[in-house]
């Protein structure tokens, strides 16, 4: 086992660097503070950077965010328009964002909350009458909605579009200021941007009000929402996800009416890393009640930029109740380490499978624990997309190690069997702890648990 100096101790470099912060306000000097050496736990939360070795997001100059900001540059916002107003400051200087409270996507610019049926005002989209025009048993299952209704629904989505979804820029650090501080109902981008840290926060309920309904996806078609809590897009380089929550609540798709014999779905991804982005650590986050939760890479046709690309690290998170695509992946190189999956007994969300290998995927999972219910079998944490090759390393299930691809191997046919992965062995990591120890470990220290003044 590899061992090294987690991210919350200090090397002898930072600590060597102590007396210099203590003697340095951070505004004064902000590019000693935007050096992982120079970081300590006296380092403002806003001010802490991605040490190195951990992950893929510390490669190639690292990841430092806003740190470096000018005290012109940091910004305490609460509400959606000083959000944007943050987003829009400073061009690409290097800004801190700190989150108080929580802030609403669906509010209009003087603050007042926005609901579905103002989306859909003056478009002439009601749901009755869609269902009415679209139900199979009337127009069929051989081609895609249009008409009046299909385009008075791609109207309304457009004015929640512009409303919610939000472009955040290169060099910015968001951060929750308690550990408190939320963000609802926004579809958050990291589109083609570089060098980005989000940490502390909660992000939820990224709801579609006007999911889009494929007659042909399937076997029986499908509702399909537009909208993740984060996507990492278009090139999109050098993001930190740290210390935050992603969830559907309060709004979970188990508690939405069926549609044509299918769940009318109005969440998608919870953190999709897609379009040729690179260079991403996904580090002590609390996933929980969602389906389809991270896809890396963006579709099976090598077109879109990704073969190369979506290096991602995914360690020391915590998933639970969540049903598949934790990750599932095409073509990157994603090292999976750490990780506590929690499969409720009874859970809101159908469990499908945890690791995806999909196409010229290059998955390390190493060292996670997986906590099944009884009848549940160890060869469904993993799910064959095409792919033809995993590494699966010294992983639990309910405190045993057991060998998660020979469960798999075991349980399909010779032709659907994955090999073992050995293209690649990860190096930049943070301490690989052992298995049987993340589930206690990752109680006390996932999600938002961070304060202002350092680490807790």
């Amino acid at each position: 086992m590899r061992k090294r100096a987690s991210y919350l101790s200090m090397s002898t470099a930072a600590a060597a660097a102590v007396a210099i912060l203590a003697a340095t306000p951070a505004a004064a000097s902000p590019g000693l503070l935007a050096d992982p050496t120079a970081q300590s736990a006296r380092t403002p939360l806003e001010r802490q950077v991605l040490p190195a070795g951990d992950g893929w997001a510390s490669a190639d100059g690292g990841t430092t965010g806003g740190a470096a900001a000018a005290p012109a540059d940091v910004h305490d916002v609460s509400d959606r328009a000083g959000l944007l107003e943050a987003f829009a400051a400073s061009g690409e200087r290097p800004k801190i964002i700190r989150v108080h409270g929580t802030i609403d996507a669906n509010t209009a610019a003087d603050g007042s909350a926005l609901s579905c049926t103002d989306y859909a005002a003056g478009t002439g989209y009601e749901l009755e009458q869609y269902l009415q025009d679209y139900d199979p048993a009337v127009w069929g299952r051989d081609r895609d909605p249009a008409g009046a209704q299909e385009d008075a629904r791609r109207a309304a989505a457009a004015k929640q579009a512009r409303t919610i979804r939000w472009n955040v820029p290169s060099n910015t650090t968001i951060v929750g200021a308690g550990p408190d501080s939320e963000i609802r109902g926004a579809a958050l981008r990291i589109n083609g941007a570089d060098n980005v840290i989000l940490r502390n926060l909660t992000f939820s309920d990224a709801a579609d009000c006007f999911p889009a309904w494929d007659p042909g996806d399937g076997r029986t078609g499908a509702w399909n929402s537009e909208y993740d809590l984060l996507q990492v897009i278009n090139g999109a380089t050098h993001v930190w996800v740290d210390h935050s929550e992603f969830t559907d609540a309060p709004n979970p798709d188990s508690e939405q009416p069926s549609y044509f014999g299918t769940p009318y779905q109005v969440h998608d991804g919870a953190v999709d890393v897609t379009n040729g982005s690179d260079l991403v650590t996904i580090s002590f986050n609390r996933f929980t009640d969602h389906d389809k939760l991270m896809l890396i890479g963006s579709t099976d046709s090598p077109t879109r930029g990704d073969p190369g690309k979506l290096r991602v690290s995914v360690h020391h998170n915590v998933f639970e109740d969540v049903g598949q695509r934790a990750p599932r992946v095409r073509y990157g190189q994603v090292d999976v380490y750490n990780n506590h999956y929690v499969v409720p007994e009874n859970g809101s969300v159908p469990y499908v499978y945890s690791l995806g290998a999909g196409i010229e995927s290059h998955i390390y999972a190493e060292a996670n624990a997986f906590t099944l219910p009884a009848g549940t079998d160890a060869a469904e944490i993993i799910g064959r997309y095409k792919g033809t090759t995993i590494a699966t390393v010294d992983n639990t299930v309910n405190g045993k190690k057991v060998d998660v691809r020979a469960a798999y191997n075991a349980a399909v046919p010779e032709a659907e069997q994955l090999t073992h992965d050995t293209s690649w062995t990860p190096t930049l990591r943070t301490q690989v702890h052992a298995a049987q120890a993340v589930p206690a470990l990752l109680a006390r220290t996932a999600g938002p648990v961070l304060s202002t003044g350092g680490v807790r």
